[in-house]
């Protein structure tokens, strides 16, 4: 059965993380809020404290220790892993900048993917590599399935060609773990992910955009035109298994979605934090002995607030659990990355509201956190589409039959 509160291994862990979001991330984050697409190169000096963590056991990248669907749970016992420690950690950063989270060296999504595709030989390799994800397409967005990029076997290697939009770290990461066809006639089953390196012939990144939120993080359109690839950076099997389908890719999915909902709950977190700070020195006292209706408009407001972010802490810290327990965790990673991506949303901007002018202004980060949370309801799955991946598993319907 999950235990709800932080196990006391991940206690430490915990703790740094705060520490280095308050000390060393909220210090900066306005400064490369406003400096957008300049490396942040104070991170720097975390890597070596992130790398003594994972070596420790108590952290192990952006993607933990991955959901590898082989695996079975442990017998007599449940356990807290690196999935928890990853969602707990990753929520922390988030409360310092979500964007500088985002920066963070060798901690890209793409390193969720590895750590949950990979075969054993490939994670060893793999090991230390800064990895961005290149996923979405002109005109392939939420439907993933429906990728266009094509990699074709030509000896020992893999000819990839096709172009990838907002790749987060696409220009400061080693390599980019590109999904891409073996087979169009296949449909999803054909689907593969693969490791290019920064210096893969064929690999260009064309430009970086500009966006509303999570500046401090680079986010590039990439093209690969005859690019050359090893065979053997093919993540895990080349195998197209049409009865599994995309599972294999989705394994992917099963591991980000619960980090990318710790991100939004660790930045609606912190716009708690400060609005509470805010509404008490404006002599608004929120006091959770009473009952909401009891209290001022202000007051009532926040405490709902703060029952909407419990509930996707809560079902983030269940996906997390689900994982390092190697149960199929599916239905409630889309559910918590649902949750709180909306959640997140709603939370800072409704903060941004309560605090007024001080809320809207630079003054106070709570408008920089309300533009930073809106990219965690639409990458790793859309809001629409998460909702659509737990309808299907809870109706027990195909991608065919529920559109």
């Amino acid at each position: 059965m999950i235990n709800l509160e932080v196990p006391k291994k991940h206690r430490v862990l915990i703790d740094q993380a705060h520490q280095v979001a308050m000390n060393m991330l909220r210090p900066i984050s306005r400064k490369y809020d406003q400096a957008e697409h300049a490396y942040p190169k104070e991170l720097d000096m975390l890597a070596a404290m992130i790398d003594g963590l994972s070596d420790s056991g108590a952290a192990e990248g952006a993607g933990a220790s991955g959901v590898r669907r082989e695996e079975k749970a442990d017998e007599g016992g449940v356990k807290n892993g690196s999935n928890m420690a990853s969602a707990m950690s990753i929520a922390e950063m988030c409360w310092g900048d979500t964007g500088l989270l985002l920066s963070m060296p060798r901690q890209g999504l793409g390193n969720s993917a590895i750590a949950s595709v990979a075969n054993d030989e490939q994670l060893e390799r793999f090991a230390g590599t800064w990895a961005a994800m290149a996923i979405t397409e002109p005109g392939t967005g939420s439907d993933s399935a429906n990728i266009k990029t094509t990699a074709v076997l030509d000896g020992d290697e893999y000819v990839l060609n096709g172009e990838k939009i907002f790749v987060t770290s696409g220009e400061r990461a080693d390599s980019v773990v590109v999904w891409a066809t073996l087979d169009k006639s296949l449909g999803r089953a054909a689907i593969k992910s693969f490791v290019v390196r920064r210096d893969n012939p064929g690999m260009k990144v064309e430009r970086l955009e500009h966006k509303l939120g999570i500046r401090a993080s680079d986010t590039a359109v990439i093209t690969f035109t005859d690019c050359r690839v090893p065979a053997s950076d093919l993540l895990g099997s080349p195998e197209i298994d049409v009865k599994q389908g995309f599972a294999g890719a989705m394994a992917t999915f099963d591991n980000t979605r619960p980090l990318v909902a710790a991100m939004a709950v660790g930045c609606a977190r912190a716009a708690l934090d400060l609005t509470r700070d805010l509404l008490e020195r404006a002599g608004v006292v929120v006091d959770y002995d009473r009952p909401a209706t009891l209290q001022s408009a202000a007051a009532a407001r926040f405490l709902q607030l703060e029952a909407d972010w419990e509930a996707a802490h809560l079902l983030t810290l269940q996906a997390a659990w689900m994982a390092d327990n190697r149960k199929p965790n599916s239905t409630e990673a889309s559910m918590a990355k649902a949750k709180a991506g909306r959640m997140g949303s709603d939370v800072t901007l409704s903060c941004v509201e309560l605090c007024g002018t001080l809320g809207y202004s630079e003054t106070e980060l709570l408008e920089k956190w309300s533009r930073d949370s809106k990219i965690l309801d639409i990458f790793e799955g859309t809001q629409q589409i998460q909702q659509l991946i737990v309808a299907r598993r809870i109706l027990g319907l195909s991608s065919a039959e529920l559109k």
